[in-house]
């Protein structure tokens, strides 16, 4: 459910006074992760690793109460559920927009993944699910980048992972993940301990 909530009522307030009309509100963080173990699980469970690096960014921000939180159009929304938007290639040549709802089942995580998924690209028709915090995500997978920068605008201001193809560097395989996040949702240490969440959530899965 998302509603409207009273700024100064939250620990955003200062945030929200200082970047809420900020021509430019987006941070950028960039992490080289470590997922060998995720690439194991993968194929032995054969599983898609992009979902299970969905799951595992859902189970990290689940964690960490700013997540839910978002200004739009100048006012601060808070949600009591959060979902993960992938980009998906279409039958047409174009892409879709599909937002799953995170779950902690992952294997249920996994079934709407492979269904929604399926169902935005046989129809070409996105999937949003607007009542839900949606952490966007880009993969990019056909070239090793260093880092990614979204657009800088306010007429997406959802938190925002992006990462290209992953490399293998001393018997470990390694990618880099671009973090973009509106400063009056979260400051750089929470940010920072997302991206530490993160890494051991992929350890423990």
């Amino acid at each position: 459910m998302k509603q409207q909530v009273n700024p100064q009522q939250t620990n955003r307030a200062s945030a929200f006074e200082m970047w809420i009309k900020s021509p430019m509100p987006m941070v950028t963080l960039t992490k080289t992760f470590d997922i060998t173990h995720l690439i194991k699980v993968s194929r032995r469970k054969e599983l898609k690793l992009n979902m299970l690096l969905c799951w595992c960014i859902g189970k990290a921000a689940s964690n960490i109460e700013e997540f839910y939180l978002l200004p739009e159009k100048e006012k601060l929304f808070q949600y009591d559920s959060l979902s993960i938007n992938v980009i998906v290639p279409n039958k047409n040549g174009g892409i879709n927009s599909c937002d799953i709802k995170y779950r902690e089942d992952i294997a249920q995580f996994n079934k709407d993944y492979l269904q929604l998924t399926k169902q935005v690209s046989e129809k070409s028709e996105s999937i949003f699910e607007e009542e839900t915090m949606v952490i966007g995500t880009s993969a990019v997978v056909a070239t090793q980048i260093d880092s990614i920068v979204n657009q800088y605008t306010d007429l997406f201001s959802n938190p925002m992972l992006m990462w290209g193809k992953y490399y293998k560097k001393y018997f470990k395989h390694k990618l880099a993940i671009s973090f973009q996040f509106h400063h009056v949702q979260m400051d750089g240490g929470q940010a920072a301990q997302f991206l530490e969440q993160l890494q051991k959530t992929i350890n423990a899965l």
